[in-house]
């Protein structure tokens, strides 16, 4: 199957559900495949170039899942051959770093994202991590780092030295503000720029931002350069403050960030 597998990170992607939030919390939040299939047309018509997709089980909790994610890649590359297909192989606090790694072997997904810190707890990349990295890359797999820290982007440089990976369009998240309250703010964003250069890191970066201040970050991102991730894994606010319908209004409103 030939997956859409981009140069360059795309400039709007959508994460339509992520691993918490659930119908109680949004009754447009897509919890089953076909849900997240009609919410990735709707969503790529509006303007999304990606996806970034969570799976969930009966009771709507975040799962990875081989079988489920090769069905739902190909259904969604059989609807939307021109979109890239970003799955993720996020923790939650239920999975191993062995489990993250089995899944992305298992998958070999055209996009994946991986947060550096759960991947290596001990915040050195050895030498399973350092075979994963490599056989991704090999494999054309569009690998997306997330940085929820400073940090997080000295163990991505440590990871692309130790692994022998090209230091330039290294695609990368910063991710600014937490789900659990940690404020988002535009200032944020900066900071994380000046570490990748001190790095020698040429990141081709996005930024996902959280609650009421999550439009107000993606501006300034797209100001200073940078792609973003909206939707309702992130936000369910409208740049206005009130609540989004549904996902692709997000991404509608967001599309007017690269005006």
């Amino acid at each position: 199957m030939h997956f859409t597998r981009p140069e360059n990170l795309p400039k709007l992607m959508v994460a339509p559900n992520g691993a918490r939030r659930t119908k109680q919390d949004h009754p447009a939040i897509p919890v089953t495949l076909e849900e997240t299939f009609a919410t990735a047309q709707k969503c790529y018509a509006a303007g999304a170039e990606s996806i970034h997709f969570h799976l969930r089980d009966a009771d709507q909790q975040h799962l990875l899942d081989a079988g489920l994610y090769k069905e739902g890649l190909a259904e969604l590359h059989r609807l939307l051959p021109e979109m890239h297909l970003q799955i993720t192989t996020e923790a939650v606090g239920r999975y191993s770093p062995e489990e993250m790694t089995k899944i992305a072997y298992e998958v070999m997904p055209p996009g994946i994202s991986i947060g550096l810190a759960e991947l290596m707890l001990d915040r050195q990349p050895g030498a399973e991590n350092i075979r994963l990295y490599k056989t991704l890359y090999e494999a054309g797999c569009r690998v997306q780092h997330l940085c929820y820290q400073l940090d997080d982007v000295d163990l991505l440089a440590r990871l692309v030295e130790a692994a022998d990976l090209a230091g330039e369009k290294i695609w990368a998240m910063f991710v600014i503000g937490h789900y659990t309250g940690r404020v988002s703010h535009p200032d944020m964003i900066q900071p994380f720029i000046d570490r990748a250069a001190a790095n020698g890191l040429e990141l081709d970066w996005a930024v996902c931002a959280f609650a009421e201040q999550e439009h107000t970050t993606l501006e300034r991102a797209a100001l200073l350069g940078g792609k973003v991730r909206v939707g309702f894994e992130n936000s369910i606010f409208m740049p206005d403050g009130s609540i989004a319908p549904d996902n692709e209004t997000r991404v509608k409103a967001a599309t007017r960030l690269f005006d």
